[in-house]
């Protein structure tokens, strides 16, 4: 594996799972007062937009990164939904 894409998957995986403990909170505390609905809006079209970019040019890190990230996200959004009060 050259070194580029060695960096990229090593960065997709950090920034990736950077959303695992706010989808671990959310979904033990059952408690999303915190969260925008607005970010998370942009979060989830971005991550989407990105992961449609990454399958035009067909990088590997960059959509194995999306299509996880996008998942968390989107988890985390439709908590976000669900647990506001």
């Amino acid at each position: 594996m050259n070194p580029v894409t060695l960096l990229g998957l090593i960065a997709g995986t950090l920034t990736t799972f950077a959303f695992v403990p706010q989808v671990i909170k959310t979904w033990k505390t059952k408690s999303a007062g915190d969260l925008s609905i607005g970010t998370m809006s942009l979060i989830c079209t971005g991550v989407l937009l990105w992961l449609i970019y990454g399958l035009l040019i067909g990088d590997v890190p960059v959509i194995a990164a999306n299509a996880v990230t996008l998942v968390l996200v989107t988890a985390t959004f439709v908590m976000v939904l669900l647990y506001r009060k």
